[in-house]
């Protein structure tokens, strides 16, 4: 867009840059004028909007090309290319193509199939085969290994099931495939496999179906309240891993049929959905303006509020590891958009709710049943045909308009995209033109305060989706000033208003979901650190009108695409509920705080946590006094500037009104919560204002440009042990070297200073990789020390610190503190987490059945 903002004449920039929210129709329309008539801004609209330069539809000739590389690294073994080869053929592949006089489509996903099937995605194997029947239910085809003669989607399917204990469908396809299959051998071949399943099917199937569904429903329901009840772990946990086993293998035979990957539909099914009862109200605040409060008292872990996004968007570095719809990350088996090459989705289920066309059986069963019997005839009608579920979505379908292979949903930013879609959503709900998309939202903006720059910015790509809508969408838009105004607004308060939608990840990459961890000296620990990943944008409608506090009262969480927002603590009745939309107290100083929210959310904190003195934003970046009996705290000259906004506050009311209850809590807080401890010179000193490099208890004088000289020599050490942890390979000479390193930090910074919490966590990572469980024991309970005096003992944060502290514990054999561990990490995800807290956390599950094992 730099190209159209260097056309743009000087006296419209300023017009532009002291326009307000009034004056925008006729900015808009001075700037629609100058730009229609432009020959610079119709090239580039054109080769975002127009089919002619579309570079996203699909391609006959890439999907092919595709799939002869995949063939070829099939053949050769390497089957991990072979399938990125094929997922990126079937990105390409048009559903009505066929190749050697078989749909394309379906060739691949059963192509695909085999290759999961060597790799053991054995669900994910079965799900391709039933996509590949949707499409073409006669479809079969040779595969090129030696000892396979003749391998079809019922067989390969049947295989599958097999696999999987699914004996009784495993029957069905293998007799489809018996009907299909012409040739002797292949008929024994399946008549073998059959003998084989059916006695494994009788040994299997003694327990009766109605007993297996009344016990799954039971074990369900109490396995996930049992310890949001806060029972005692030790007395349910059996009964939870016996129930939880029977729950994972019953959904694990049928999974084209429940979709588990669906965090949503599952949560409902496992009975652990919760029914809102708080009745929330909007507010006005002094500080803060429009926010939400609740009517009734509230206790902590109570669900506040769950809402499914108005509309959202996928960030683009994540295009190509999670669904575009409900943004969990994609499987082996991820499914395509049906008309062109952007999105990906986890299913066939989040694909047709985005908009996408249903896998449709063309060629109407081609006499497939035929001298079927009725059971098998409507096993295969079953397969084949569209799920009613898929065929009665009620989701406004948010990519559809965006689905015609042009180029502007994948060029522009992810927010601008967003507009469209609430644009486009509006539309739907018959608010067309000339209404205003703000009070259909109800949400604010800050376009006031938007720098000129941005204002710039607002205007071109308003009046770029504009076009591009027009061009993409079967509404007529009119290309005015007043419907380009609306844009510019929308996308303000997109700027201020989404909600970054998150995931859960570990930073080396590992997950402990997915393998087993030895909890034992010789096969070390699980220390990996988490982190959230922002891999949507979305706005909500309510959801997006809480506001934000660095130090927070609620918590919110995703399970796929909706929101959940649970209360961290107890809140009385008025109370404004306010979560994080990012930084907190305890992660950053309150200078980094502000800058983050400037720059994303174009607003400056007021918060407790921003204007009000708290010991974690004195020491988290502080450095020691040089005075070894003092353990006050030195501030550099970054931090001192908004410390002493702080300390004047305080200092500035009068001394007769400190009877006022919130001053009370002001002066109960400086007693009680360690920071006269660390700055007991600003409080005795009415006139005090602290300087950068000057003690905050005895005055005493440190050197910040040598002692900053230090940390830096010394992390440097800290980032290589680091690097070392990621790879798996720490040497001894790199281990010993972070040791001195941690002493330089201690005699450096101040005791509760993060860097040194995270050069502990670094090191506890690094015995643990090496079997040296009592250092990395002791190294880690240090972090969690520090991390304690940051955010408070019961902080999420201190959550994941204690399953790393439970999971050394369990490896070196000290079981009575490793379960004081899981219980108090128990306690505290169950506050943010309520009974989704196994799901969030997985890993939480591990060690809740590793206990279970000692008979903890």
């Amino acid at each position: 867009m730099e190209k159209l903002k260097s056309v743009v004449p000087d006296a419209l920039k300023r017009m532009i840059a002291k326009s307000t929210a009034d004056d925008l129709p006729s900015t808009c329309n001075s700037f629609l004028e100058f730009f229609l008539h432009t020959e610079q801004f119709q090239m580039i609209v054109g080769d975002l909007a127009h089919s002619e330069s579309a570079l996203c539809c699909k391609n006959r000739d890439a999907a092919l090309d595709s799939k002869r590389k995949g063939n070829e690294c099939f053949s050769s073994g390497d089957y991990v290319k072979a399938l990125n080869l094929y997922s990126q053929a079937l990105r390409f592949a048009p559903i009505d193509v066929d190749d050697v006089d078989k749909n394309l489509v379906a060739t691949l996903f059963v192509n695909r199939a085999s290759v999961l099937h060597k790799m053991s995605f054995l669900v994910e194997c079965l799900q391709d085969c039933t996509r590949a029947l949707l499409i073409s239910p006669n479809y079969a085809k040779p595969v090129l290994q030696m000892e396979i003669c003749l391998l079809q989607a019922w067989y390969r399917r049947g295989k599958a099931n097999a696999s999987l204990n699914g004996f009784e469908d495993a029957v069905h396809d293998f007799n489809v495939a018996m009907h299909l299959e012409e040739s002797l051998s292949g008929k024994r071949q399946i008549e073998r496999e059959l003998k084989l399943i059916v006695d494994q099917y009788k040994g299997n199937n003694s327990v009766d179906q109605h007993d297996k569904d009344v016990l799954r429903t039971l074990g369900l329901v109490w396995s996930s309240f049992l310890l949001w009840l806060n029972l005692e772990l030790k007395d349910v946990l059996s009964f939870v891993q016996v129930m939880k086993e029977i729950t994972e293998k019953e959904f694990l035979h049928y999974p084209d049929r429940c979709e588990p990957r669906h965090h949503k539909t599952l949560a409902t099914t496992l009975g652990i959905e919760e029914q809102v009862q708080i009745k929330l109200q909007c507010v006005s605040t002094s500080t803060k303006g429009r926010g939400m409060a609740s009517q009734t008292e509230i206790s902590q872990s109570y669900l506040v509020h769950s809402e499914e996004p108005y509309a959202a968007i996928i960030l683009k570095h994540c295009r190509d590891t999670h669904c575009h719809f409900c943004f969990n990350e994609l499987p082996a088996d991820s499914v395509p958009c049906t008309s062109c090459s952007i999105p990906l989705y986890c299913s066939q289920h989040c694909q047709m709710q985005a908009g996408g066309k249903q896998l449709r059986n063309s060629s109407k069963n081609c006499g497939i049943c035929q001298n079927l019997s009725s059971d098998l005839e409507k096993y295969v009608a079953e397969i084949t045909s569209p799920k009613d579920s898929d065929l009665s979505i009620e989701w406004i379908a948010e990519h559809k308009h965006e689905c015609k292979g042009v180029n502007w949903p994948a060029v522009l930013p992810p927010e601008i995209v967003l507009a469209g879609r609430i644009m486009v959503k509006s539309i739907d709900k018959k608010n067309h033109n000339n209404s205003n998309l703000g009070e259909t939202l109800e949400l604010s903006h800050s376009y006031k305060t938007v720098p000129p720059e941005s204002k710039l910015d607002l205007h071109i790509y308003s009046l770029v989706l504009l076009y591009c809508l027009q061009h993409s969408y079967g509404f007529e838009l009119p290309l005015n000033g007043l419907s380009m105004s609306q844009l510019v607004i929308l996308i303000s308060q997109i700027m201020v208003n989404s909600i970054a939608i998150v995931r859960m990840k570990f930073r080396d990459g590992y997950s402990p979901s997915d393998q087993a961890v030895n909890f034992s000296p010789a096969g070390g620990a699980f220390t990996s650190n988490m982190e959230q990943v922002r891999v949507g944008q979305a706005i909500y409608s309510v959801g997006s009108l809480f506001n934000h506090s660095c130090q927070p009262n609620i918590h919110a969480y995703f399970i796929s695409r909706t929101l959940f927002i649970r209360a961290t603590e107890h809140v009385v009745v008025g109370c404004p509920l306010e979560l994080s939309y990012g930084p907190q107290v305890g992660q950053w100083d309150c200078k980094d705080r502000q800058k983050f929210l400037k720059e994303e959310y174009s607003f400056r904190c007021e918060c407790s946590g921003c204007s009000e003195i708290n010991e974690s934003d004195l020491v988290l970046n502080a450095f020691r006094c040089l005075n070894p009996d003092c353990f006050g705290v030195v501030l550099d000259s970054h931090v001192v500037k908004y410390e002493n906004q702080k300390f004047e506050r305080f200092q500035g009311f009068p001394k007769n009104c400190i009877s006022e209850p919130h001053l009370q809590e002001l002066v109960h807080k400086f007693n009680n919560d360690g920071i006269r401890e660390v700055a007991h010179k600003a409080f005795t000193n009415c006139s005090f204002r602290s300087a950068p490099g000057h003690c905050l208890c005895c005055g005493a004088y440190r050197d910040l440009e040598a002692s900053h000289a230090t940390v830096k020599e010394a992390g440097l050490y800290i980032s290589r042990l680091q690097e070392e942890v990621v790879s798996k390979e720490v040497l001894p000479t790199t281990l010993s070297d972070a040791l001195r390193s941690l002493d330089v930090l201690k005699s450096t910074l101040h005791a509760y200073n993060k860097g040194i919490a995270e050069a502990e966590d670094c090191l506890a990572q690094a015995f643990c990789m090496i079997g040296e469980l009592q250092p990395a024991m002791h190294h880690c309970k240090a972090s969690i020390k520090i991390l304690e005096k940051l955010y408070g003992s019961n902080h999420v944060v201190i959550g994941y610190e204690l399953m790393k502290l439970a999971s050394i514990q369990l490896a070196s054999g000290d079981n009575t503190a490793a379960m004081k561990s899981i219980n108090q990490l128990s306690a505290i995800f169950s506050c943010y987490y309520g009974p989704h807290a196994d799901m969030m956390l997985p890993y939480l599950g591990t060690l809740r059945r590793e206990a279970c094992k000692l008979g903890l």
